[in-house]
């Protein structure tokens, strides 16, 4: 077990909308005696600004986010997206700036999805995480195709007791959120949540699963609509039970 200390990198939309997951990670890095912290000035990463084009702020919110990790051990957060965020795009936002660009390239070096954390740093496949139900797994884009962590995920929960996983039918196949994406083509989105509704559905899962809350509030606001009876919830979420009890 690594005796460094974890940093918590808590996404946007988990810190305001989803606090549960962030507890979740929480709860299973305390069941691994994992040491962690939490430092208090963190903000956005910069990802919104950075995909609407606005490179300027999204360069200042990167460079807060170094000065406040700057100084630690390792990096962790329970979203893809803003992990790769940080790796790939914040040494792109300072190409122009040797100093800048050489501290992005550091941060960026210690930075890691949760999943992707606990199987490639620690070696650990087994969380000791009870959840006896039938669940689904949905690759969000910027985590399988970025960061290439497809296989991480599923090692987790297929040691995961009483968990049956079930694989549907393009699970690499893009939600239809995006951001921004969704927002300014909003026909093109809710027809790529149906088809990936329709293939959650088509494994008659009980549960859908993700890394990426992003992805899985998109997901969950069109079953919503469409009267579906699917739970949503963050791989951490499931990595955290260990009681046999649905969250």
């Amino acid at each position: 077990m690594s005796e460094k200390t974890v940093s918590l990198f808590i996404q946007c939309l988990v810190d305001t909308m989803f606090p549960e997951t962030g507890e979740a990670m929480i709860t299973v890095f305390d069941r691994l005696g994992v040491a962690y912290d939490y430092p208090p000035g963190q903000t956005c990463c910069g990802q919104p600004a950075f995909n609407s084009g606005y490179s300027r702020d999204a360069a200042a919110a990167a460079k807060h986010f170094i000065d406040i990790f700057e100084d630690t051990e390792i990096i962790v957060c329970p979203s893809g997206s803003c992990v790769r965020m940080v790796r790939h795009h914040y040494p792109e936002l300072f190409a122009d700036d040797q100093a800048m660009h050489s501290r992005a390239l550091a941060i960026g070096a210690k930075t890691f999805e949760f999943t992707q954390y606990l199987v490639d740093e620690l070696g650990i496949n087994d969380v000791g995480a009870h959840f006896p139900d039938t669940v689904t797994y949905h690759d969000s884009c910027h985590l399988s195709r970025s960061l290439g962590i497809a296989d991480q995920p599923r090692t987790l929960l297929n040691n995961v007791r009483g968990l049956e996983l079930i694989e549907m039918r393009d699970s690499d196949t893009c939600c239809g959120f995006g951001g921004t994406f969704s927002v300014n083509y909003p026909e093109i989105s809710v027809a790529m949540v149906d088809e990936k509704i329709d293939n959650i559905l088509a494994t008659k899962a009980s549960t859908v699963t993700g890394c990426d809350i992003s992805c899985l509030m998109n997901i969950l606001g069109r079953i919503k609509r469409r009267g579906e009876d699917v739970q949503v919830l963050h791989i951490a979420q499931i990595l955290a039970a260990d009681k046999g009890e649905k969250r």
